[in-house]
């Protein structure tokens, strides 16, 4: 890192403070407090890679908070393949009104959430679940998770795998949502039948912060519609999950 002072990453570049108090608002120094944590400890223990420090806010904070707004008043969430907790303690800080369980399988990235959700006193509404999502979702009563309103993924995997994921995590009528890059139209075009045998909807291409962020966050949802018998288990999500120093 290039600069190692905790301070310098309290607070958001002046070019995104204004972006910044729209999402987090008065919660905007407890965001702080988490960029400081990803740029320090986050580095440190190998969950954020050391060139990415200096861009906590857009590359991460902001690119998550920017599906905030979207989100159901008081809705359950679950974050799969959480990391360092992008996106899920992102959308906590900003929502609070709103209950999220991080799904995290690797003890590294669970103890660090563990930390960082006592540090910020999230531990009322955040809980972190050691697991991979097929297991949450096949023992949910072990697990301690109830299906969400809202399933949310950030560089996890292809469409069709998150979706075998994430669809058993989400209540008939909830919404996938899934912040991808580049590849995103592709991935629906490519996947799409694929989303629809395990019960979701039509994907959908939406993109959030387009007004208000440098770079906007792509995403892309699908509700889930039925239940659907899966044939069989998808990858393990801790072999085959994307970087998370990475932005989507």
């Amino acid at each position: 890192m290039a600069d190692t002072d905790p301070a310098a990453f309290a607070s958001p570049p002046d070019e995104l403070r204004s972006a910044a108090e729209q999402y987090f608002g008065s919660h905007l120094d407890l965001a702080g407090r988490y960029a400081v944590s990803l740029a320090t400890d986050g580095v440190t223990r190998g969950l954020i890679g050391p060139r990415e420090a200096g861009r906590i806010w857009e590359r991460h904070l902001l690119n998550c908070v920017a599906i905030a707004p979207a989100l159901p008043p008081n809705a359950s969430v679950i974050d799969v393949g959480s990391g360092a907790g992008l996106p899920g303690i992102v959308l906590a800080i900003a929502r609070p009104d709103v209950r999220v369980d991080l799904v995290e399988p690797l003890a590294r990235r669970t103890g660090y959430l563990t930390e960082v959700v006592d540090e910020l006193t999230l531990g009322d509404r955040v809980a972190v679940v050691r697991a991979r999502a097929e297991e949450a979702a096949a023992k949910p009563t072990v697990f301690h998770v109830k299906q969400a309103d809202v399933v949310v993924s950030r560089a996890v995997a292809a469409l069709d795998r998150l979706a075998a994921w994430c669809l058993p995590l989400t209540s008939v009528g909830g919404t996938v949502m899934a912040l991808k890059g580049s590849s995103a139209a592709e991935e629906v075009a490519t996947h799409a039948a694929a989303v629809r045998r395990l019960g979701g909807g039509q994907p959908m291409l939406r993109v959030y912060g387009d007004v208000t962020l440098p770079e906007p966050t792509t995403v892309v949802e699908f509700v889930r519609e039925r239940v659907a018998n899966r044939t069989r288990s998808a990858p393990d999500v801790s072999r085959t999950k994307a970087r998370r120093s990475r932005r989507p």
